[in-house]
């Protein structure tokens, strides 16, 4: 099979056998969730279950390319400044190599020959997609030609979208993201200076209408045409920030099937003018009121992690700078047939353990959450914190996170709410006492934090900001641990130390 990273590597565990399951075993969810099939049709079901930004579940096992093919961008968003680049840095429009179509393709090639939980190509940028129709398509159709099992994906800020929806038609491109800010050009008119179009810039209230009017027509042609559609949405505190519900119901109608709140980068040192002049990006807190708010007859998403334009990986795992354009030259030619065998008996593999795990999620549940004695009130929900490489798994040590995934954990379960990047704290073997109080600040409304290993150090400085560390949990299930862990709580008649 050439150069395939076996399984346990990639999940950050010990060897795992294909379970026999019972395919009838999955728990029931809603539209667009993670837990499974059930609730959506087949045909929409097999678009979202490898897709690691439309499946919750899926961005555990599966990894996204982003190729950087589209330099142009026909609007000027405020937060937006794509001349920056640091290798270390995540956020939309960040390249460290612009590509042409060949080289995008090449490159997808060597990905794909090196990593088989690749599950999706797309273009975001560097600027937008749909500004540079030609080289996009063009990308598209090579990478279509050499991986026809890989899927397809593009980012548009939704300005040029109604005159090609046709084209991603034809191309079988069937996940499309587009970002939508505002549904009031009043609004509209704080985020961007400008827009160009028809050959001609706009300004002020004239070009927020035009853009906004063209991402709707552009939303609801790609709806009618079969197209799954991702809605982002950056949350930017004192402009939009109450008016994305309003978006949110907007967009719901129209027939979006994700909506994605994401939160304002604002860094002063990334120069965009939202940096520049002190507009702050909202607290952990604000965002998931919001996200929650939201959260009904659309799912919101809350595992973005605000990717680069050249993103290569698992989510909150960028391995982009192990492909760059001289090192994939120095490859040898992948062997094509080989790769996509390893893909298909990964995607095996990985399809028989969702459901089993689905299974075993559901028989937890039954048993932990049904187990709630009815003579006291229900403890409150109090949010987790957990080191995660994927897998599903608290695989991570504590010194070697560069994010947490945080869950709310209640006597109704436990579900994901968002992430917290963080300074990794171990380097070179020893801590550092900054970064330490960077994490404690990052995770401080937390009750709890769940990792592989953690040291007597930073334990004692968790646990004086009242924040419980956990390893006894190391390379257990997430959402079992977290269960137990609140089970055990609730025997102990605990009161919360943080409450969600």
């Amino acid at each position: 099979m050439g150069n395939v990273v076996p399984l346990s590597n990639i999940l950050g565990v010990g060897e795992l056998m294909v379970p026999a399951v019972d395919p009838t075993g999955c728990a029931s969810s809603a539209c667009g969730s993670s837990d499974g099939p059930d609730g959506m049709p087949d045909a929409v079901w097999n678009k979202v279950k490898d897709h690691p930004c439309y499946s919750e579940e899926a961005h555990h096992y599966y990894a996204r390319m982003h190729v950087a093919v589209a330099p142009a961008c026909n609007i000027q968003c405020n937060y937006c400044n794509r001349k920056y680049d640091c290798a270390n840095e995540s956020r939309p429009g960040v390249v460290s190599e612009r590509l042409s179509p060949d080289q995008a393709a090449l490159k997808v090639a060597a990905v794909a020959a090196e990593m088989p939980q690749l599950a999706v190509v797309g273009i975001a940028g560097a600027g937008d997609a749909l500004a540079n129709p030609e080289r996009t398509f063009r990308t598209f159709e090579l990478i279509r030609k050499q991986t026809p099992d890989i899927k397809l994906c593009l980012s548009t800020n939704g300005l040029a979208l109604p005159d090609h929806v046709d084209r991603l038609k034809e191309l079988d491109i069937d996940h499309l993201t587009i970002t939508i800010n505002m549904v009031d050009p009043e609004i509209g008119v704080q985020i961007y200076p400008w827009i160009f179009y028809n050959h001609r810039r706009w300004h002020g209230l004239e070009a927020s209408t035009l853009l906004h009017q063209r991402q709707m027509e552009g939303l609801e042609k790609a709806v009618a045409a079969g197209i799954l559609v991702k809605v982002n949405s950056v949350m930017i505190p004192g402009i939009n920030d109450h008016h994305l519900a309003e978006v949110n119901r907007r967009v719901r109608e129209a027939g979006a099937f994700l909506h994605n709140i994401m939160p304002l980068i604002s860094d002063p040192a990334h120069g965009t003018h939202f940096g520049l002049t002190g507009q702050r990006g909202p607290s952990p807190a604000e965002l998931k009121a919001l996200q929650d708010h939201c959260e009904g007859e659309i799912k919101v998403m809350r595992h973005c992690r605000q990717c680069r334009a050249d993103a290569i990986g698992m989510l909150g795992d960028d391995q982009g700078a192990k492909f760059g354009n001289d090192a994939v030259a120095a490859m040898a030619p992948p062997d094509a047939a080989a790769a996509e065998a390893a893909r298909q008996a990964y995607r095996q593999h990985i399809e028989a353990e969702r459901l089993e795990r689905r299974r075993n999620r559901a028989q937890v549940r039954a048993r932990i959450v049904g187990a709630a004695p009815r003579t006291r009130p229900a403890e409150p929900p109090v949010l987790v914190a957990v080191a995660t490489s994927g897998g599903e798994r608290i695989n991570v040590h504590f010194g070697h996170a560069k994010e947490f995934q945080v869950f709310e954990v209640g006597a109704k379960g436990a579900r994901f709410v968002g992430h917290r990047r963080v300074e990794t704290y171990c380097e070179g073997g020893s801590g550092d006492g900054g970064v330490l109080d960077g994490i404690v600040t990052a995770i401080g409304d937390c009750a709890a934090v769940m990792v592989a290993k953690i040291g007597d150090c930073p334990s004692q400085t968790l646990r004086d900001k009242g924040i419980e560390p956990i390893d006894r949990f190391a390379f257990g299930y997430i959402e079992e641990s977290l269960l137990t862990f609140f089970a055990e709580r609730r025997a102990a008649t605990l009161t919360p130390v943080r409450v969600a």
